[in-house]
């Protein structure tokens, strides 16, 4: 039975599986197959959500099944079930699930005990769907993203962060991330991901060249607490024209939103870039099918 739990856990050929499924969805999203025919998935989802909640949502009707939605704090995992006991109650009545939660663990712990192909949706270790539609985007634009640079700018500790730099092991591209010491990845995940990874504390020579430019939100669900530090120590790390001038000159601006303008981006950066970052935006709901097709069908 096939899991989409992080990155790390997919071979290059599992990825180029799903990404090569992803363009024929997207051009045939009124005809193409519905694998899910006669299926319910619940989605079960602690952390809010735009993209992920709406992208699975339809993905999943138009692939013939049925979303449950289902809110954590609104079932008993709220109340302090074990999610080894919702894994086994949910495994005997729906089809598959898909997880937006804290802890990488619970959902590992989920996929064991569930019996039912399982989707990380997003924890606080990895976004992996994120990752895929990223990858997707490059190359509908671009080409094959092998052999390119990608510089992620800002927190490069964060589970985006940490995302890219398993993909970048497994596609066998550059990746440099741009952040102050103290949100570097742990270098254990760096020798883990097999990447070629480079750490710097300089935005503009992270851009030198660069293929593609990346950042997220300075304040991750769950940081809040850490809000005024954070803005204060990653305000050198913004993208902005400055950093997008060192890059090549047909670069890419990437954002998997929500985006706070004037914090991780500058508004007119944003705004050159629109384009791009909202058809990264909508084929969120192409890559969900292609996962969801790959992990039922094979």
């Amino acid at each position: 039975m096939r899991h989409l739990l992080s990155v790390e856990q997919l071979t290059h050929a599992d990825i180029r599986q799903m990404l090569d499924r992803v363009a024929g969805f997207k051009q045939r999203r009124k005809t193409h197959a519905r694998p899910l025919e006669g299926q319910t998935w619940a989605m079960i989802f602690a952390k809010s959500s735009t993209r992920t909640r709406v992208s699975f949502e339809v993905g999943i009707h138009e692939l013939g099944g049925r979303p449950l939605f289902l809110n954590a704090a609104d079932i008993q995992l709220g109340r302090g079930e074990p999610i080894q006991d919702t894994a086994r109650v949910l495994g005997r009545m729906v089809h598959g699930a898909i997880i937006r939660t804290y802890a990488q663990r619970d959902v590992e712990e989920f996929a064991r005990h569930a019996g039912i192909p399982t989707i990380n949706a997003l924890t606080d270790e990895e976004h992996p769907c994120q990752i895929l539609t990223d990858l997707f985007t490059y190359e509908e634009k671009r080409g094959p993203i092998a052999g390119r640079t990608v510089a992620f700018f800002g927190d490069a500790a964060c589970n985006v962060a940490t995302s890219w730099l398993f993909a970048a092991g497994r596609l066998d591209f550059a990746l440099r991330l741009a952040a102050p010491p103290e949100f570097q990845p742990d270098p254990e995940l760096v020798r883990r991901s097999g990447a070629r990874v480079v750490l710097t504390e300089d935005p503009r020579a992270a851009a030198c060249d660069a293929d593609l430019l990346y950042t997220d939100v300075w304040v991750s669900m769950g940081k809040e607490a850490e809000e005024t530090r954070r803005l204060r120590t990653l305000s050198p790390y913004q993208l902005n024209d400055a950093v997008v001038k060192c890059a090549r000159p047909d670069a890419l601006v990437m954002h998997c939103l929500p985006a706070y303008r004037g914090k991780e981006i500058d508004g007119a950066t944003f705004d050159a870039h629109a384009a791009t970052v909202f058809d990264q935006a909508e084929n969120r709901l192409h890559t969900q099918k292609a996962i969801l097709d790959w992990l039922v069908r094979g």
